[in-house]
């Protein structure tokens, strides 16, 4: 079972760039986007021509901000938009759908902000987001993908010092926030198989980043432990263009 997450900076922008296609080449039986930016209707508009899978989104009150969405092969045998937080769930950013073995929660995570100014909320967020996975978890075990908005260590971003704690995504809460979630029973799947590669998952538009590879790995798809064994693969697709970030995915033996 291939499961694909994908930050695609505008569902709309990015089927005119090819997502469809895309998505045909990549094959997933799970795809989950973040940053839709479109209300409910028009996520299903952009995405018609995949309207043989199951489709679902969670969008953000504010219109062309943020959202989620997840398409898959199969149909979810349920549906849980957001946190069930209400300061938290006015920017559709977590998705959960249920599958016979396991949960997979779509998340994008909120940015820290210019100047860092929403770290505060960022840290209040991280916290409410590991108390809902812990409690889904009792349930079945999760698989929990999208953009962090966090580069975890220093192989992960291409300039770790001159972002410390000065730029949103490289400081020391931030890296606190993912690294309580890994130490509460959940497994980076890239970086467990990859323990030293070099791969990031989003640039930057300015200074042609991307083709100089001047990136950040802030896509990840974490895994509860007792569903590692079950990862067959995790892999990030660089060569997969339409957004500024690149698909990342795993592979289950399911």
């Amino acid at each position: 079972m291939k499961i694909i997450s994908w930050n695609v900076n505008g569902v709309r922008a990015t089927v005119k760039k090819g997502l469809v296609d895309r998505f045909n080449e990549m094959e997933p039986d799970v795809l989950c986007l973040q940053e839709t930016k479109a209300q409910d209707e028009q996520v299903e508009e952009a995405l018609q021509d995949l309207s043989k899978h199951h489709l679902c989104s969670f969008s953000a009150v504010k219109k062309g901000y943020s959202g989620t969405a997840n398409i898959s092969i199969t149909t979810p045998l349920c549906i849980k938009q957001g946190l069930g937080i209400e300061e938290h769930d006015q920017q559709g950013r977590v998705l959960t759908t249920e599958y016979k073995d396991f949960y997979v929660v779509n998340v994008y995570v909120p940015n820290s902000g210019n100047g860092l100014i929403k770290l505060p909320y960022r840290e209040t967020w991280d916290a409410a987001f590991l108390g809902f996975l812990k409690n889904l978890e009792k349930t079945k075990p999760l698989v929990v993908l999208g953009d962090f908005n966090v580069a975890h260590q220093e192989i992960d971003l291409a300039r770790p010092q001159p972002n410390y704690n000065r730029t949103a995504g490289y400081t020391q809460t931030e890296i606190d926030g993912l690294s309580l979630i890994l130490s509460n029973g959940f497994k980076d799947t890239f970086r467990e198989l990859h323990p030293n590669t070099i791969q990031y998952s989003w640039w930057s538009f300015r200074g042609g980043a991307r083709e100089r590879n001047v990136g950040w790995r802030l896509d990840y798809v974490l895994v509860s432990e007792a569903l590692f064994p079950k990862v067959k693969s995790a892999f990030v697709l660089p060569n997969i263009h339409g957004s500024d970030h690149c698909p990342v995915g795993i592979e289950l033996d399911i």
